[in-house]
């Protein structure tokens, strides 16, 4: 059984939702390492219905010569939390799952040989901490604030207590955190 790894692009004050804010701060070979050590682990994606829709015409599109990332995009499976889409026929290897259930997604996590990768996906996210089915959340955090949007937690998220169980700074300002599950207190 692996591991769900969730990697989120975050402002400081929880901004995630249109990831165009990372830009300026740039794709360092450290932020490349960072996020290639969690898709080397993976052999299959979990996205919600919105990320799923954003990425496929994204990445679809590209080759390994355009992004080193496109190979694992591209060739891994994707499973799709969505009571809406019928099918994934627009991104290869994509397998529609159905609404969210936290037993299903147990037993996906149980099945899939390999770590899952998550990305964005905010609202499965949130259910999934909820759940405590998240192993590893990867909150690569900007030296922005954006003062507007949607957070990865919003007003009204109910207390959910981590473990901090890495940290790394980048040159550009960049700071990765890593947290897992909290430890129990016996």
């Amino acid at each position: 059984m692996g591991k769900i790894l969730v990697h989120e692009f975050v402002s400081l004050d929880g901004g995630y939702e249109d990831p165009s804010f990372t830009a300026e701060y740039g794709f360092t070979e450290e932020l490349g390492a960072a996020i290639g050590a969690l898709t080397g682990s993976s052999s299959g994606i979990l996205l919600g219905r919105n990320t799923f829709q954003m990425f496929a015409p994204a990445w679809s599109a590209r080759s390994a010569e355009d992004d080193p990332g496109a190979t694992f995009f591209n060739e891994s499976p994707k499973y799709v939390v969505s009571e809406s889409l019928a099918d994934g026929d627009e991104w290869s290897n994509s397998t529609i799952i159905g609404g969210y259930d936290a037993n299903a997604i147990r037993k996906l996590k149980q099945d899939v040989e390999g770590d899952l990768y998550v990305s964005g996906s905010g609202t499965l996210v949130r259910a999934l901490i909820d759940d405590g089915l998240v192993d590893e959340l990867h909150l690569l955090v900007y030296p922005v604030v954006l003062g507007a949007g949607a957070r990865l937690f919003p007003d009204g998220t109910g207390r959910k207590p981590l473990a901090l169980i890495g940290t790394e700074a980048f040159e550009n300002g960049v700071v990765h955190l890593t947290y897992g599950p909290a430890r129990s207190a016996g």
